[in-house]
């Protein structure tokens, strides 16, 4: 029996957005464009742009967006956040999905990921791409306090070191001032707790 070993992958991936760039982004694709809507959906879905490309309205139920993703088949269901909400009623979309090609068709995995490239190039983000998008959202949801079991409910990741490469951009000094916030916290409580008694 011969017994492989996986690659081992050197780097980080792909490139994840910094807020600079987001910002960059947003003021070159105003609301109401599908590039916006696109990169809308990436950011506040955190989905792959794979899913972000099928995303509908059959997935809107309610206030969510509920999917299945395409290539672990895992059940999302995520609150569509406010700023998404705006994106997406303020860009006409007459087909099934939201974001079509300018002959109102949907995109294919790699015509989507292409005319993702071409708006970033727009922005003048050539070191940023779709999938980067994906780890900003982690990234994001990692600075702001969020446990691993909560950035895999949203992004539909199964495993902790999935997570952990995807917010690997995280800020340290955010992670750790949110980390002291909760030690204090956590002592405090304790304290009165044990006054109390």
């Amino acid at each position: 029996m011969i017994v492989t070993r996986p690659f081992k992958v050197e780097g980080n991936g792909f490139h994840s957005w910094s807020e600079d760039e987001i910002a960059a982004y947003e003021a070159r694709h105003v609301l109401g464009t599908m590039a916006r809507l696109a990169f809308d959906l990436m950011l506040w879905t955190g989905q792959r742009g794979g899913d972000v490309r099928r995303i509908g309205a059959g997935n809107i139920k309610g206030a969510r967006i509920e999917l299945i993703q395409e290539k672990t088949k895992a059940a999302v269901s995520l609150p569509i956040l406010p700023a998404l909400a705006a994106s997406i009623l303020a860009t006409s979309s007459a087909g099934r999905v939201f974001v079509l090609t300018e002959f109102g068709q949907q995109f294919s995995v790699k015509g989507f990921g292409n005319k993702v490239r071409q708006w970033c190039d727009e922005a003048g983000l050539s070191e940023c791409s779709a999938h980067g998008l994906r780890k900003a959202a982690a990234r994001r949801f990692a600075e702001a306090g969020c446990s691993n079991q909560e950035i895999k409910a949203w992004t539909g990741h199964t495993t902790d070191s999935e997570v952990a490469r995807y917010t690997k951009a995280a800020d340290q000094r955010t992670l750790s001032d949110a980390a002291g916030q909760k030690l204090l916290a956590n002592l405090a409580e304790k304290l009165a707790t044990a006054s109390a008694k």
